[in-house]
């Protein structure tokens, strides 16, 4: 059984025990992802977007500019809808799979893009972090989302 804040329900549902403070943060982490995937730009140009959406061809600049006019606006589509639905039960103390999933989407997002300005790699150990360091708040938002996103896998299993 789940030991985290998210936890499945007898009834199915899961139960999402997040204070407030961590439900404004996720908001704020997902203001400025919906900002992200608002920009015009293709978001492969976008550096905070880059490890969203990596370059399928890139030996092969005419291939990829193909495949980024077939799928790259269902790509960021997909990922504003599962923004939404997130946002939408930013304040719900239950939701249902389908929602869950969504939440387990925009978390991984979330972190991927912290992970990947912090330079974060898996022979990392985020442990040893001096709390003096210029970034240590920005380690603590991304060990934080990875707890979350434990969590809401546990659940799903």
């Amino acid at each position: 059984m789940s030991r985290g804040p998210v936890r499945r329900t007898r009834q199915g549902d899961f139960e999402l025990k997040l204070s407030e403070p961590e439900r404004r943060l996720l908001g704020d982490l997902m203001g400025q992802l919906g900002a992200a995937l608002a920009d015009e730009h293709r978001p492969s140009d976008n550096p905070v977007l880059r490890r969203l959406f990596p370059v399928a061809h890139p030996d092969d600049p005419d291939l990829e500019a193909s495949y980024q006019g077939l799928v790259g606006d269902d790509l960021v589509d997909l990922r504003r809808e599962k923004l939404r639905a997130v946002s939408d039960t930013l304040d719900a103390g239950r939701v249902d799979e389908q929602a869950l999933l969504a939440w387990m989407n925009v978390v991984n997002d979330l972190r991927l893009i912290l992970g990947t300005h912090l330079d974060v790699s898996e022979d990392d150990d985020l442990n040893l972090l001096d709390p003096n360091h210029p970034e240590a708040d920005t380690y603590a938002i991304y060990g934080y989302l990875g707890y979350l996103l434990d969590s809401i896998i546990e659940s799903l299993a």
